[in-house]
């Protein structure tokens, strides 16, 4: 069963009571089903949700792909897909196929996002979509395996990174407080 509306608001609720002051950050979130904008397509334009995975290590290190498309260092994550039974199982989803590492050797640090993030995507016109959204819903997982196998047509290399380079400012303390 596809992942609804009502279960990206109700993840959203529960992140912002939280973190109430990122409220005015993330507001065109709860703003685009009310539209009868469907946020869980990769098919609107005005902006849609996916779904994140911030690994770590053992060491608290964290695992960086780079980007095919963008050419950029991100973080595993991608569009939500019909079959995701949630936000959470959608980011473990995206970390498998981009990284071959495998949801049994991965645990979830939690049920909540870590950090949503709301970031401009570029035109891309070989596959015909305009500027837009992405809300990613970032969920921390932890991991002593390794990246096994990297899905190519979208990612050119992997990396594990400390955790205190992580660029965005909000994300990387969440995590250096997730990881103490």
């Amino acid at each position: 069963m596809p992942i609804t509306p009502d279960e990206i608001r109700e993840a959203l609720n529960d992140y912002l009571d939280v973190h109430p002051d990122e409220k005015w950050r993330l507001a065109p979130i709860p703003e685009l089903p009310d539209a009868d904008a469907d946020i869980a397509s990769r098919k609107e334009f005005h902006g849609h949700v996916t779904a994140g995975a911030i690994l770590a290590d053992p060491a608290g290190r964290i695992l960086h792909i780079h980007h095919r498309a963008l050419n950029r260092w991100l973080l595993p994550g991608g569009h939500l897909e019909p079959e995701d039974r949630s936000l959470l199982a959608a980011a473990q989803r995206e970390l498998t196929e981009e990284t071959g590492i495998v949801a049994s050797v991965v645990i979830p640090a939690g049920h909540r996002p870590l950090h949503i993030d709301a970031h401009h995507i570029p035109a891309n016109p070989t596959k015909h979509e305009p500027d837009h959204r992405h809300f990613d819903f970032r969920y921390l997982f932890r991991t002593s395996a390794d990246v096994i196998e990297l899905q190519t047509e979208e990612v050119t290399a992997a990396a594990w990174r400390h955790a205190d380079t992580i660029e965005n400012e909000t994300l990387r303390n969440r995590v250096l407080d997730a990881l103490r």
